[in-house]
């Protein structure tokens, strides 16, 4: 692609735009908004394709991380607050088995939107380099190697910084279990 091969880019299209948009979409909550930092993202690539470098990172990583810095931009240009609906797999099972449960009375269980709006809180609570290990993790779909890599931070530290934001996110939330919410 570095050379101006359009046909590697439309491969890296086809394999990666979904995993962009999922990303962008995460942060920016609209659609809309995500579709454009996917070409602004493909685009970006194109235009920076010889400035990369292998060793770095692996080329998932790089997209991810260019759609992540413009999703952020788009998101402060608009003044928007993110509004998160997930955390990781251990946070959905957390809601999901305290729903299960059943609410212990009738009117009891709070609607998703107030679930979603604790979520948030929890995670706008989370420091940042915690919350942005879990983001990249589990809204990037990144392995911990790759985000060590996109963060320059050795594996371990990243490892411990989405165990710590995940035990915070169990803590702050463990009102949902207790409440059968």
């Amino acid at each position: 692609m570095a050379d101006g091969d359009e046909s590697a880019l439309a491969a890296l299209y086809d394999e990666w735009s979904d995993r962009v948009h999922t990303v962008a979409f995460w942060i920016l909550r609209d659609a809309d908004e995500a579709e454009d930092i996917v070409e602004e993202t493909f685009w970006q690539a194109w235009r920076t394709a010889s400035r990369y470098d292998p060793r770095r990172s692996a080329g998932a990583t790089w997209l991810v991380m260019i759609a992540r810095s413009r999703a952020l931009d788009r998101l402060r240009a608009l003044r928007r607050r993110a509004v998160w609906t997930s955390a990781a797999s251990t946070t959905h099972t957390l809601l999901d088995e305290a729903a299960a449960a059943g609410p212990k009375s009738p009117g009891t269980q709070p609607d998703r939107s107030e679930r979603d709006s604790e979520l948030a809180s929890a995670l706008g609570a989370l420091p940042p380099e915690q919350r942005e290990a879990l983001e990249l993790a589990f809204f990037g779909g990144l392995s911990h190697a790759e985000i060590a890599a996109a963060m320059a931070q050795p594996l371990g530290t990243v490892k411990t910084r989405i165990r710590l934001a995940m035990q915070k996110l169990r803590q702050r939330l463990a009102h949902l279990r207790e409440e059968g919410q």
